[in-house]
């Protein structure tokens, strides 16, 4: 479970040399953890105060209580049969600097939980647990109460329970303000329904699922543009007037778990999580060696894409293989069976389109490329 701040007490082997020598500060104080920069108080006091944001994740098997060394979590009394576990390990990126810079800090912790257990749900895997790792040079209990109330929305909306973490003070190694996290996540599957399935041919159908923006990846790019373009975080979204820049970019992770598991049920044979690689990546990863034809073309490019790739002239390729393009998620599925896992996509709230089929050829054909120009045709003017 989370741990405040820890610290191990070394003694003096030797009697005469703890009598010759007095350790003390550089005034003359004894030196102590609070004086080097860790305040064990402060993140006993973050601990009381995340406790019962924990508490409302709790879920069949785990209680989502804080205060042990481990976070425990019992199969059987969540019902599984013949589980397989599933898990993964994720971050938000330099994303998290945004957050920082801008005080907006709640979004980033449902990013954090979003890009872990998305990574299970194309398993077919639902989310049991999430523990998290935050860090900072000096600990602010509000700020970090704040990061965790989204970690915690985020395993809500999951549905998994949040069972412990580790909160670190680390001075020297962040900046003042700054500071970065880390999130891990179990699910569990019945062993004969794990995703992606063996079945997959050429001639399946692909189905597109809109992300929610950049989500959490390419954030070192996007704050290259914008500060080459001379920016404010605070200003006005050339894409979205009315929403202040950074609320836009900062936009949280889609979570698609329950998506994920209706489409898992109407016979979907494989989905891809489109992270960092953007399609060309990510989706020969559960083809089975098999190919795709994608046509980017059959859905207008999202403002916010179109945007980028013009303000920071951004050749396509290097779009299609760095953010996702307005594709948060690919399913594979058997060309009968293509509108019943489309219906079930639409009835968890996504709303799915034919973006191109499987084929023999190994990799990722581009029957037709996102047309950014025409999704954002005026250019930007430049800051005076």
């Amino acid at each position: 479970a989370r741990r405040a701040l820890q610290t191990r007490s070394y003694a003096l082997q030797s009697a005469a040399f703890a009598a010759d020598y007095t350790m003390t500060g550089s005034r003359g104080h004894p030196h102590d953890y609070r004086r080097a920069g860790v305040d064990i108080d402060r993140g006993a006091a973050l601990v009381r105060r995340i406790a019962p944001l924990a508490a409302r994740t709790a879920r069949p098997g785990a209680g989502a209580a804080l205060g042990g060394f481990g976070g425990v979590f019992d199969p059987a009394a969540a019902g599984w049969r013949d589980p397989l576990l599933v898990a993964a390990a994720d971050g938000v990126g330099t994303k998290v600097l945004i957050a920082a810079e801008t005080g907006r800090r709640g979004g980033v912790g449902i990013d954090l939980v979003a890009m872990c257990v998305n990574d299970l749900a194309v398993h077919g895997a639902e989310p049991l647990f999430f523990l998290d790792y935050y860090a900072a040079g000096a600990l602010d209990p509000d700020e970090a109460a704040e990061i965790v109330a989204g970690i915690a929305e985020g395993c809500r909306r999951a549905g998994c329970a949040l069972i412990g973490g580790e909160t670190a003070e680390m001075p020297g190694l962040y900046r003042p303000g700054h500071y970065d996290m880390a999130g891990f996540a179990v699910g569990a599957v019945e062993r004969d329904r794990l995703l992606p399935r063996a079945d997959i041919r050429a001639g399946d159908a692909l189905l597109g699922i809109p992300s929610g923006g950049f989500h959490a990846n390419g954030f070192s790019l996007i704050r290259r543009i914008v500060a080459d373009r001379g920016l404010a975080w605070e200003a006005p979204a050339p894409f979205a007037p009315e929403t202040p820049l950074a609320e836009a970019l900062l936009e949280p992770t889609k979570i698609y778990v329950a998506a994920a598991r209706a489409a898992a049920r109407a016979g979907v044979k494989a989905l891809a999580h489109i992270t960092g690689g953007g399609i060309t990546e990510n989706l020969p990863r559960v083809l089975g060696g098999l190919g795709a034809r994608v046509d980017l073309a059959s859905r207008p490019a999202p403002p916010p894409f179109a945007w980028i790739a013009r303000e920071g002239r951004i050749e396509t390729h290097e779009m299609l293989r760095t953010f996702n393009c307005g594709v948060g998620m690919i399913a594979v599925a058997a060309p009968e069976a293509a509108d019943a896992v489309a219906d079930a996509f639409a009835a968890a709230g996504e709303s799915p389109w034919r973006i191109g089929v499987a084929t023999d050829a190994p990799g990722v054909e581009w029957a037709g490329a996102p047309d950014f120009e025409a999704a954002f045709p005026p250019r930007c003017a430049s800051p005076s």
